[in-house]
């Protein structure tokens, strides 16, 4: 089960971080990668990594998920390289923080477009190659804030884009259906990457997540790759539309 021999999937923000551990666990079950970011010389590293370890196609292709143009240029060196796009996954993101009352035009423009509309215009880039196929697996990166509010973190627009994220991810869902593509969401609890370590290491965050998370800990490396690989996968045919909380319990307390 959960073979993804042959088939090709794009990850975005996979220069670091959840990308590059999705990128991994996608190569283990044999897919062949187009990794995305706009980092390009690590993404060159990890393309060396990948091919030496697993033994499968990787192009590295430099791409700004805020930029239209940079988007469908990397959709077609896709489609050019392996003829077909199997699986999308919408990783890439980040997020200026700020509370309702103060928060700034600019660090809302900013975060909407980085979080919530670069995965609709990848959506649209990488689905219309997959509709040509009749098939296509297209898996969101939300969050937790997606799903719920905080009174301890001030980041509204960061709650904004996500929460998009989980009913764009319904809506895609419901319009791609009757063209054999399914639109799920992986929603994470604490993980550690370039952008939450500072954070999850302060005393305040330890003492918080003891406190709100049922199993008293972070997410660790490699806890969201079973959820990423069965959506991704062709047992997951029947799932669509999906919201999937991968939090240690948070969303359940």
């Amino acid at each position: 089960m959960f073979d993804l021999t042959d088939r090709v999937a794009v990850v975005s923000g996979a220069s670091s971080g959840l990308g590059q551990q999705m990128a991994r666990a996608f190569a283990k079950q044999g897919a062949n990668l187009a990794i995305l970011a706009r980092r390009i010389e690590r993404l060159e590293e990890f393309k060396k990594e990948l091919e030496k370890e697993y033994k499968i196609k990787v192009i590295a292709i430099k791409c700004d998920v805020t930029d239209t143009e940079n988007i469908n240029s990397a959709a077609a060196k896709v489609e050019k390289e392996f003829g077909k796009v199997d699986i999308l996954l919408n990783c890439a993101g980040s997020a200026k923080n700020n509370d309702t009352l103060n928060m700034t035009d600019e660090e809302w423009d900013f975060t909407i477009a980085t979080d919530e509309t670069s995965v609709f215009k990848m959506t649209r880039a990488f689905g219309n190659i997959m509709k040509k196929k009749g098939y296509g697996r297209i898996i969101n990166i939300a969050s937790i804030y997606g799903m719920v509010g905080n009174a301890e973190i001030p980041t509204i627009a960061y709650h904004a884009s996500k929460g998009a994220v989980v009913n764009f991810t319904r809506a895609a869902a419901c319009e791609l259906a009757g063209s054999g593509i399914t639109v799920n969401a992986i929603c994470p609890g604490f993980f550690y990457t370039e952008l939450t370590t500072e954070s999850l290491d302060s005393d305040f965050f330890k003492k918080f997540a003891d406190a709100h998370v049922p199993m008293k800990r972070y997410g660790k490396e490699g806890e969201l790759d079973a959820a990423a690989v069965f959506l991704a996968s062709e047992e997951a045919r029947y799932v669509t539309g999906v919201i999937l909380p991968v939090d240690g319990g948070y969303t359940a307390a």
